[in-house]
């Protein structure tokens, strides 16, 4: 056994931790791997493994079961794909699944996804399928007709899936459970018992979690065959001189997020990190389009057009550069005051070295991160793996960012005044003036208008919740003390209530999966789930429109009618129909309440309130 390992058979033995030998001194080639998996990682640079990857990866060779207890960040998605792959590429060639990775949520199965599909590069006819709730089910149920040797996804789905005999699984040779902690956490625990239960007894396990709660040893000592235990810590840190701040804000209103941002801080240089290298062209592109002088580099982009960019950067003559992790790599320019993470990204040494952009030469920089609500748990592993707070930052009102507008405008038309020769267009200006009989402030308004070449002066107020809503939302109480909601509420969205909850068995996928299907929204757009006893509260767009209504009136989950509406929040007692008749009525229910309660029942088998 290795001597960084333990069983789970002997759990108070201490592991030594991984980080006591140095990993530098070893390096990719020196495991036994695939040729072709080994020229895919020389492709994005990678020559040193992590200490979970030189843990981890002779283990998985050696076709051990294997328990990696490590925070996200720590290199842990190379850790068990590389090896996956190595022994993968050994075996005869075949469409039937063989590599099942199991992601808490969308956003992670898609980018273990595109990892495998990075070091599966040099591998001929291999595929690699995501499969999540929200999206969908046709081009995944063509992708596994295809045939997918890897796929990946979230738990709910790739139940879907299994059920209804899409995924075969018969062929299964590796199976891992990426952030199986979260899993739990999230409520996919039947899920994951259900799909391990459905896998072959012959099959190489490798489960990855933050922590090791009583729920995943016992999933570990039930499904792993005498699994070697590696345990590491992360060693990232960030600099001090940097300010790192948080910002809560769904997918559909980034742009507006980012731009308003842009409009109030004081920057030089802006460096904006986004997962995929699609998403770099569109960003920039949208920048663009409202004014701000931006520019993308990505793996696509030619060496030389990547060096005149950044450059460009450099020189000042772009203020923003979109970029993903692996374009970034060696940037160094020392105008880049802010470090935005428009995506989130999911491992925390990337969130380290991305800030690290900012704040050289002991300089301060200032690091901004965008997160969702379902990500707040990315936004606390990296917390805890740097050992430092995020801060909360609100983003910039409407109000502010159009007086810093009309103040730009006015200072404009000064330096305009002063450094120009305005004597052809003040003689055009009177002379029009004349001519058509209308004041020079009117002249003058259209040229503004057209100064601004169809782009609007004015920014619009994003779509607003009710007023109640906001107010629980900032932190006031209802009649009956109660908040409401537990989470802040995202700007642009509302909080609206479903008529199925834990009495029904539904799960955060089924609701994420339901809602999005039926109403036509992304599952960006879908934010905070509370699963309550007879119904669940559900964060989506303030403004859902006439047809997403219609349709989610009609939608259905575990058969039940969801019911959507409005979340109301519960009456105060002086609603409850007039002075004190109101109050005992309640009273008599809170009784009811009770009785019911002691003979057994369930609170959540009552008639929901806003029914009765």
């Amino acid at each position: 056994m290795s001597e960084n390992t333990s069983t789970l058979e002997n759990p108070d033995q201490p592991t030594a931790a991984p980080e006591d030998a140095d990993p530098n001194e070893v390096l990719f080639t020196d495991f036994n791997l695939d040729g072709r998996v080994l020229a895919a990682l020389t492709d994005v640079g990678y020559e040193k493994p992590s200490p979970i990857q030189a843990a981890t990866i002779p283990l998985l060779l050696e076709g051990r079961d294997v328990v990696g207890l490590a925070q996200t960040g720590t290199g842990k998605t190379a850790a068990f794909a590389i090896p996956a792959l190595s022994r993968m590429a050994e075996l005869p060639a075949t469409k039937s699944t063989q590599i099942l990775v199991l992601a808490p949520t969308r956003e992670l199965a898609l980018q273990v996804a595109e990892a495998f599909s990075s070091y599966a590069a040099h591998m001929d006819n291999f595929t690699v399928l995501p499969v999540y709730g929200g999206s969908p089910y046709g081009p995944q149920l063509n992708g596994l007709r295809r045939g997918a040797q890897v796929v990946v996804g979230t738990p709910g789905r790739v139940i879907d899936h299994i059920e209804k005999g899409s995924l075969d699984l018969s062929q299964l040779q590796y199976m891992v459970l990426d952030e199986a902690d979260e899993m739990l956490r999230m409520g996919f625990a039947d899920e994951v018992d259900q799909i391990l239960s459905r896998t072959p007894a012959e099959k190489q396990v490798a489960l990855f979690s933050a922590t090791m709660p009583p729920a995943i040893r016992k999933i570990a000592k039930k499904y792993l065959n005498n699994p070697a235990e590696i345990s590491v810590k992360s060693k990232t840190s960030t600099g001090s001189n940097i300010r790192q701040r948080y910002v809560q804000v769904m997918g559909a209103h980034k742009v507006d997020a980012l731009t308003r941002i842009l409009e109030v801080e004081q920057y030089e240089g802006v460096l904006t990190f986004v997962r995929t290298k699609i998403a770099t062209e569109e960003l920039a592109d949208k920048l663009k389009a409202r004014g701000y002088r931006a520019a993308a580099i990505n793996g696509d982009i030619p060496q030389a057009q990547r060096e005149r960019t950044i450059e460009a950067l450099r020189d000042g003559k772009i203020d923003v550069l979109v970029a993903t992790d692996v374009a970034a790599r060696g940037l160094d320019v020392e105008r880049i005051t802010h470090v935005v993470n428009y995506d989130i990204p999911h491992d925390t040494e990337s969130y380290v070295h991305r800030i690290g952009r900012t704040g050289r030469a002991g300089r301060t920089g200032d690091a901004i991160l965008f997160m969702t609500p379902r990500e707040k748990y990315l936004l606390r592993a990296i917390e805890k793996a740097t050992r430092q707070n995020v801060e909360l930052m609100n983003l910039p009102s409407v109000d502010v960012v159009n007086n810093n507008r009309l103040q730009k405008f006015s200072e404009r038309i000064t330096q305009t005044m002063e450094s120009e020769d305005l004597s052809i267009f003040r003689d055009l200006v009177e002379k029009y003036e004349a001519d058509h009989s209308v004041t020079a402030v009117e002249i003058a308004a259209a040229l503004a208008v057209m100064a601004q070449g169809g782009q609007k002066l004015l920014m619009e107020e994003l779509p607003q919740a009710p007023a109640k809503q906001a107010r629980l939302a900032k932190g006031d109480r209802d009649g009956f003390s109660s908040r409401g909601p537990t989470r802040t509420l995202t700007e642009g969205n509302a909080t609206y209530r479903i008529a199925v909850g834990r009495r029904h068995r539904v799960m955060p996928g089924s609701i994420v999966g339901a809602i999005a299907n039926e109403g036509g929204l992304t599952s960006s757009q879908i934010g905070g789930i509370d699963i309550r006893a007879d119904h669940s509260l559900v964060e989506l767009p303030a403004d859902l429109s006439k047809d997403q209504w219609r349709a989610l009136s009609k939608t259905r989950i575990g058969g039940e009618l969801i019911q959507l509406e409005l979340d109301k929040g519960r009456k105060p007692r002086s609603e409850g129909g007039g002075g004190g008749g109101g109050f005992k009525k309640d009273f008599k229910k809170r009784e009811g309440f009770k009785k019911d309660f002691k003979k057994g029942d369930s609170y959540g088998a009552r008639k929901p309130r806003h029914q009765s």
